[in-house]
């Protein structure tokens, strides 16, 4: 997949790119036959199925990378019953973000995300009155789902990005 945004990026199979000496990796593998609001699919189409089980291979071999800090993030769905519980579910609210959306995030050699910004408010902008996710059926739907909020990103990289490498003396 092309970014949207300009900068350093690397598009294409990851694998190779794990054990050239990475000290973090914020991995967001793709959502779409891991999260709970989908897997009600994988009974009634059986394809869908076998690609979430080769979703979770693929979320274990990040998770087992040579990689001293790792973080993966992903919404609530099957790694937590079929890997792991994630250390910690935040929501975009914690972050100064007008939304919610509880993210699960599975971390190894890091701290939990402390929230930044907290809003409380009985509804986001982002959820119709029911409590639902109001953005509907749309080409890019997916996609637009699947972006980390802004707030968010900004307490990975000022949390985690400045926690010094670990040292063999360590």
């Amino acid at each position: 997949m092309e970014t949207e945004l300009p900068g350093q990026h690397v598009t294409g199979d990851v694998t190779p790119l794990l054990s050239q000496g990475w000290d973090l990796m914020i991995a967001h593998p793709p959502c779409t036959y891991l999260a709970s609001s989908g897997l009600h699919w994988n009974r009634r189409r059986p394809e869908r199925a076998l690609l979430t089980e080769q979703a979770l291979e693929f979320v274990q071999l990040l998770l087992s990378a040579p990689i001293p800090r790792i973080a993966l993030e992903n919404p609530i769905g099957c790694i937590s019953s079929r890997i792991e519980r994630p250390a910690q579910i935040i929501q975009p609210w914690m972050f100064g973000e007008d939304a919610s959306k509880a993210t699960c995030l599975w971390l190894k050699g890091l701290p939990l995300l402390q929230p930044t910004n907290q809003l409380i408010k009985p509804r986001y902008a982002n959820q119709t009155p029911s409590g639902q996710n109001k953005l509907g059926p749309s080409p890019d739907r997916a996609k637009i789902r699947s972006r980390t909020y802004q707030g968010i990103a900004d307490a990975m990289a000022l949390q985690w990005g400045v926690i010094p490498q670990p040292t063999k003396e360590n």
